[in-house]
C-alpha cells in the first residue's frame, strides 16, 4: 500500500507575471503581462481532481503570504502595511513584485523528500529549499517548512530539517534536481541528485550564461541528513550547455519514476557514465532509459514545450502515464516524438495525458514544477494531515475558495494597490481553516 502521493502547490492571489527569474525564458518573455489568478489556480486544481480520479493519492500543499510585508520591513520601509506598499511601489518597484511573487505555487522546489524506506531511522525526511539563488524565492523556506510541518504532522513518521544555509555555496533548489527510482514504491531505492556547479571547486565547469542554481555540496548535505545509504546515491552534474540555453533546473531536461529514467541526450555531463552509475546502484533488475535524441527534439523545443517538465505515473494496471502540458501539442517535434511512443510497444511510456496549465507555463512552471512528491505507506498517509488531500468535495470547496477571493487580472502595477494585501490575508485565514493547517503565516502570530 505504499504509494507516490503528489502533493501540488496551490497558486496564490498575487499570481503575477514580473519576469523575476533570469535563466527561465518563459518568465522572462511573459515579464509585464497581466495574469489571471483565478484561472491560474483552477487550472492547478483541475488538474489534481484529474489525477485523483485516476485513483492517484493527489494532495496541496497551500500557498505563502503574499506581499511579504515582513519582509518589506526589514529592508527598512515602515509605518502602516499601506504605507510600506505604497513607498515600496514608489522606491523599489521590482522589490515589492519580488515580494508579492506566487512562486511558492511550484513545489518541486518547496523541499527535498525522502521516504521512510531509504532513511537509517525509517522515517520520511523533509529539508525545505534554500532558493538562495533568486530573491523572491529565498524568501520562502521558513514559512515552508511550517506548512510541510502542518501537512505532514506527525513526528513518529516525518522529520522536518531547517534549510540549508542561505548562501551561494550550498544553493539548494530541492525535489526539481532530484529524482529516486525503485521497483515498487515501498523498496529502498535510487536517489539521484543533479547538481550545476560544485561550490568549492573553482576549476569545475560552469554555465556562462545563466547562474548554477544547485551546488554538489547542497546535495551531499541533503543526503547526509536524511541518513541515506551512499551505496544508493547517485550525483551527476547538469550539463552546463543546457544551462545556458533555459534549462534551469534538471526537471527541465529529464524526469524519473519507478524504474524509468525520460531524458534528453544532452541532459548531462558524461552522460554515459551517468547511466552507468545508476544501473549500478539499482541493482540487477531492470533499468529503463528513454533518451530522446537532439535530433528528434532540440534542446530549444524541449525548454519551449516543457516536454520533460512532466510527470511520469504508475498507472494501476502497471502502465505508465505521462501528464504534459498543452503547450507539447503546439511544438510538432514534440508531439510526434510522444506519439511515437505510445504507439512502440517497446517503449515503457503507454499514454499521455494533456493539461492546460498556460497560466503557470508563462511563468515558467510546468506540470513537474506544480507538484513535490512524497512518497507513503498507508500509516504514513493516516499520518498526513488528512485535509490536505485531495478529492471531489475538497476540490469543491477549494474551487469555491478560489473564486469567492481571487481577482481574474492582475498586472505588475496592480502590485501596489494596499487592498491586495488584505484581499490575500483574509483568504489565507479562511485557507487555514480549510486545510486545518494552524497559524503558519507570519500575519497570524
Amino acid at each position: 500500500m505504499t504509494v507516490e502521493a503528489n502533493f501540488d502547490g496551490l497558486v496564490g492571489p498575487t499570481h503575477n507575471y514580473a519576469g523575476l527569474s533570469r535563466g527561465n525564458k518563459a518568465s522572462i518573455n511573459h515579464g509585464g503581462s497581466a495574469a489571471n489568478p483565478k484561472q491560474a489556480a483552477l487550472q492547478g486544481l483541475e488538474k489534481m481532481r484529474a489525477l485523483s480520479q485516476l485513483g492517484f493519492v493527489q494532495g496541496i500543499l497551500a500557498p505563502q503570504e503574499r506581499p511579504d510585508v515582513n519582509m518589506l520591513r526589514r529592508l527598512g520601509f515602515a509605518g502602516s502595511d499601506a504605507r510600506v506598499i505604497e513607498d515600496a511601489a514608489r522606491q523599489m518597484p521590482a522589490v515589492l513584485a519580488a515580494c508579492s511573487s506566487a512562486s511558492s505555487m511550484w513545489t518541486a522546489n518547496a523541499a527535498t523528500v525522502s521516504p521512510s524506506a531509504d532513511t537509517a531511522d525509517g522515517k520520511v525526511h523533509f529539508t525545505p529549499a534554500n532558493l538562495i539563488n533568486k530573491f523572491h524565492r529565498s524568501i520562502e523556506h521558513d514559512v515552508t517548512g511550517r506548512i510541510l510541518q502542518a501537512t505532514f504532522n506527525h513526528s513518529e513518521h516525518f522529520v522536518h530539517h531547517p534549510a540549508l544555509p542561505s548562501t551561494d555555496y550550498f544553493g539548494d533548489e530541492g525535489a526539481a534536481n532530484h529524482t529516486r527510482f525503485c521497483q515498487d514504491y515501498g523498496d529502498q531505492g535510487v536517489e539521484f541528485f543533479v547538481y550545476g556547479k560544485e561550490a568549492f571547486n573553482p576549476d569545475a565547469l560552469i554555465p556562462q550564461k545563466y547562474p548554477a542554481r544547485q551546488s554538489l555540496e547542497a546535495s551531499q548535505s541533503v543526503v547526509r541528513l536524511h541518513q541515506l545509504n551512499p551505496n544508493k546515491v547517485v550525483y551527476a552534474q547538469q550539463n552546463p550547455d543546457v544551462i545556458d540555453q533555459g534549462v534551469f533546473h534538471n526537471d527541465v531536461i529529464a524526469v524519473g519514476n519507478r524504474n524509468l529514467l525520460f531524458c534528453h541526450e544532452q541532459a548531462f555531463l558524461n552522460q554515459a557514465a551517468v547511466y552507468q552509475s545508476l544501473q549500478q546502484a539499482y541493482g540487477s533488475t531492470p533499468f529503463h532509459i528513454v533518451e530522446v535524441p537532439d535530433g528528434k527534439v532540440p534542446v530549444s523545443d524541449a525548454v519551449k514545450s516543457y516536454l520533460f517538465n512532466s510527470q511520469l505515473l504508475s498507472l494501476e494496471d502497471g502502465r505508465t502515464l505521462i501528464v504534459v502540458p498543452s503547450e507539447c501539442q503546439k511544438t510538432p517535434a514534440v508531439w510526434s516524438y510522444l506519439q511515437e511512443q505510445v504507439a512502440d510497444s517497446t517503449s515503457p511510456i503507454d499514454e499521455v495525458r494533456v493539461f492546460d496549465l498556460r497560466q503557470s507555463m508563462n511563468n515558467g512552471g510546468g506540470p513537474a514544477c506544480l507538484r513535490l512528491r512524497v512518497v507513503l505507506t498507508e500509516q504514513e498517509q493516516l499520518a498526513t494531515n488528512q485535509n490536505c488531500l485531495i478529492n471531489d468535495g475538497s476540490f469543491n470547496k477549494l474551487s469555491d475558495w478560489v473564486n469567492k477571493h481571487y481577482r481574474d487580472r492582475l498586472t505588475e502595477q496592480d502590485l501596489a494597490d494596499s487592498a491586495l494585501v488584505n484581499e490575500s490575508r483574509a483568504a489565507l485565514d479562511e485557507l487555514t481553516e480549510i486545510l486545518n493547517l494552524g497559524s503558519v503565516y507570519p500575519f497570524q502570530r
